[in-house]
């Protein structure tokens, strides 16, 4: 099954657009409360980036967050989720007798699993949106993104790592890894 990237691609834009987020860094945690999903930050062992609980009698939703991790991996992590919970209404996490939890797992972080890459797009797409960067990069002419320091910037602009914001870039097309 192919990832819809188009649909994530609309899904992202119409986000932005219906709550009015118009330059970076986006509010994940905001946007994340306006869809009705909460958002709780624990410590918790280091594998464990987040996930994702669904309460469909209650008709809410939790993220849960590792409160250890850098403040832009809960940012991804949280947009990671919030793809999980527009994209995929089958996941279901739940703490108790007969229920189900969905980890990320190393073959999960490598992008393999079709749900894991589609939330991964959706976070890219959410947080750094690619009409945003376009515009960014327009306002810096001295910009070269091949420095180190630029990617820095703007990654540190946008909440996300400089990993995640190389990655961006390479996507759309602006920087070869």
């Amino acid at each position: 099954m192919p990832i819809r990237r188009k649909h994530i691609q609309f899904l992202a834009e119409q986000l932005l657009r219906r709550h009015r987020i118009r330059s970076a860094p986006v509010p994940i945690e905001d946007l994340a409360g306006a869809l009705g999903v909460s958002v709780v930050k624990e410590p918790t062992d280091d594998e464990l980036s987040g996930f994702l609980y669904r309460d469909r009698v209650q008709k809410s939703a939790i993220i849960g967050v590792n409160a250890n991790h850098h403040p832009n991996r809960q940012n991804f992590t949280i947009a990671h989720e919030l793809g999980h919970f527009l994209l995929h209404e089958g996941d279901e996490v739940h703490v108790d007798r007969g229920f189900q939890i969905k980890l990320r797992t190393e073959f999960s972080s490598k992008g393999v699993d079709i749900e894991e890459r589609e939330s991964n797009l959706f976070a890219a797409e959410i947080l750094m949106p690619a009409s945003f960067l376009k515009s960014d990069l327009k306002k810096v002419h001295a910009l070269r993104l091949d420095v180190d320091d630029a990617v820095e910037e703007l990654a540190r602009n946008y909440s996300v790592s400089t990993q995640a914001m190389l990655f961006r870039l390479a996507n759309l097309g602006y920087v070869k890894l």
